[in-house]
């Protein structure tokens, strides 16, 4: 009897997931079956590019995953039963049961608007294909002059305001941050963004909080109404509901408790990978939601399935990070470099360089779902060496 895999979600961390699995895995022994609502990749990373009008690569998962044995099946995950092992199913035909004996959980995450009135109704997101199209549509429709706010100044926030302002430079774009622009990176970091900014003619609004997203502008804290005739709301991820209406055992936002291994705490059958792993990094720090920390928590599910599988040693490789890639459009870009627990550290790579070095790293995620035999150590060591030449150029100068 085959063992039954079935893998949720067909993003960064699902689809390698499923890919390492069949690399690792003799398909007599098992089936694995992907289940995904769209037939191609979506390049999460890039969505704030194809919000400003460019067209990105198709990748169809049925060109991705020739050959491999990998079954997509075209669906809408509608719920999970971790007692019975049973997915309930939405497709073409309609309502379907799928069991399996092992469940890969990678739904991963929808853009958050933290219950701030008006946000549903007036802002855009581009933590979705759909939404990145919608807004795309806005952007071409404003006149010169017409005011765009983007709200949140993490990472998505900043590529998406530096992408928005690059490409229509007829614009008025500005940010809105709670804390400091850019403060969670190196002095040297904080510099070359508000450089990138300045010459961007991109307005910061720091220490501000918007309370409150209406037709035409946005309120902050204090009252003030700042002119948005479009405003992109990036202030985080809340991830799929599905899981926190499961037996399986997560936390406060509905991630799922997982081991070292992305196994489940509470159903030993079920793992879980990227955005919606409670996954633990260095200093017992959750991992942020992000395709750094994605991505190798589905090479460490899919290696301690095949051990288990295989009457292996099931691998518990830590995890940790290296840096933080930025895209400031696309001429500019920032690599801060970070402790293994997410901390800038004084080293960080700007410029054009630094855009390279960002494409390369987007267009290897992307390379790495449809070949996902790298293995996580040999990754490590590439990064660290990339990372140290940086800092001996930067030295050197």
């Amino acid at each position: 009897m085959q063992h039954r895999i079935v893998v949720l979600g067909a993003g960064y961390t699902g689809a390698v997931a499923a890919g390492r699995l069949a690399r690792r895995l003799r398909p007599e022994d098992v089936t694995i079956t992907l289940v995904n609502a769209e037939p191609d990749f979506v390049e999460r990373v890039r969505m704030h590019q194809l919000a400003t009008g460019q067209d990105l690569r198709p990748r169809p998962f049925g060109e991705m995953f020739a050959g491999t044995g990998v079954v997509l099946r075209l669906a809408q995950v509608t719920g999970v039963d971790v007692d019975r092992k049973t997915v309930a199913l939405l497709d073409a035909d309609g309502a379907a049961e799928l069991e399996y004996d092992t469940l890969v959980y990678a739904l991963g995450s929808r853009w958050n608007d933290h219950g701030v009135p008006g946000t549903a109704e007036h802002a855009d997101e581009i933590a979705s294909r759909a939404g990145a199209l919608r807004l795309r549509e806005r952007l071409s429709g404003l006149e010169a002059g017409a005011p765009v706010v983007v709200v949140g100044g993490g990472l998505t926030g900043v590529e998406a305001a530096t992408e928005i302002a690059e490409a229509r430079p007829d614009l008025d774009v500005a940010l809105a941050t709670r804390g400091g622009l850019g403060d969670w990176l190196s002095p040297r970091g904080r510099r070359h963004l508000r450089k990138v900014f300045g010459g961007l003619g991109i307005t910061a609004h720091e220490h501000t909080a918007v309370t409150a997203v209406e037709a035409g502008h946005v309120v902050t804290a204090d009252g003030t109404r700042v002119p948005a005739a479009v405003t992109v709301w990036t202030t985080g991820f809340a991830v799929h509901p599905i899981a926190k209406a499961t037996a399986l055992e997560v936390d406060g936002q509905g991630r799922i408790a997982v081991d070292g291994t992305m196994r489940s705490v509470s159903h030993p059958d079920v793992y879980a990978v990227g955005d919606a792993a409670l996954a633990e990094g260095p200093g017992d720090k959750p991992l942020r939601m992000s395709c750094a920390s994605g991505i190798p928590t589905a090479w460490q599910a899919a290696d301690a399935i095949a051990a288990r599988l295989t009457g292996g040693k099931a691998p518990n490789v830590p995890l940790r990070y290296f840096n933080q890639c930025i895209s400031l459009g696309r001429r500019e870009g920032l690599i801060q470099y970070v402790t293994a627990d997410d901390r800038a550290v004084r080293a960080a790579l700007t410029g054009r360089l630094a855009a390279l070095y960002k494409e390369l790293v987007c267009k290897g995620a992307a390379w790495g779902v449809a070949n996902p035999t790298i293995v996580p150590a040999r990754r490590r060591r590439m990064v660290r060496q990339a990372g140290s030449a940086v800092e001996a150029v930067e030295t050197a100068a």
